[in-house]
């Protein structure tokens, strides 16, 4: 999938989301120009974070259409990840991503989610380190982000800021990337 063909990401926020992790990446990549759409996976548009920040989010998961997403991104925070794995309806989509190598990307704990669905066999992936056991098969590493093949991974909410300058480099390359850094004042030590 080149990256002139992709133009849309799906966020999915659970009650108990990490608020941080979530709205970073929705701020960099709407700075960068692609299209996010934050999903609720429960019935209501108000979610509740884990440090109860009231976020709204654009639609509920039954309003979303999957074939029109490119990416599917999955904030940490609990118990927002776990509200999230027990998704069925997210889990299906989650799969399905993953059996067609479209793009999945996960932070801090959400990783465990792909290592509990054997999606990291083999890859090259990190998490938030009290998750890493659940990175089943994954060769994990201690980097801010992963990337690999399809699958972005990334440690918690102080890698916020590089998971969503890997995912604007998905869509719009390294350029555009570094010139998101150079603006937002980001720089990498």
């Amino acid at each position: 999938m080149g990256a002139k063909y992709m133009n849309k990401i799906a966020i999915f926020l659970a009650n108990g989301v990490e608020e941080i992790e979530a709205l970073t990446v929705v701020d960099l990549v709407r700075r960068a120009g692609i299209e996010i759409d934050m999903v609720s996976i429960t019935e209501e548009r108000q979610i509740i974070s884990s440090h109860k920040v009231v976020i709204i989010a654009d639609k509920i998961i039954e309003e979303l259409n999957f074939d029109e997403v490119d990416m599917i991104v999955l904030p940490g925070g609990m118990p927002g990840t776990t509200n999230l794995e027990a998704c069925e309806v997210l889990m299906k989509q989650v799969d399905a991503f993953y059996q067609a190598g479209k793009y999945i990307s996960a932070i801090c704990a959400a990783p465990s989610i792909l290592g509990h669905r054997g999606m990291l066999q083999g890859r090259n992936a990190c998490s938030f380190p009290e998750h890493e056991s659940q990175l089943e098969g994954a060769i994990v590493t201690r980097n801010e982000v992963e990337v690999s093949d399809f699958i972005t991974t990334s440690r918690g909410m102080g890698c916020s800021i590089p998971f969503g300058l890997a995912i604007v480099e998905r869509f719009k390359g390294k350029e555009a990337a570094e010139e998101l850094s150079k603006k937002i004042v980001f720089q990498q030590v």
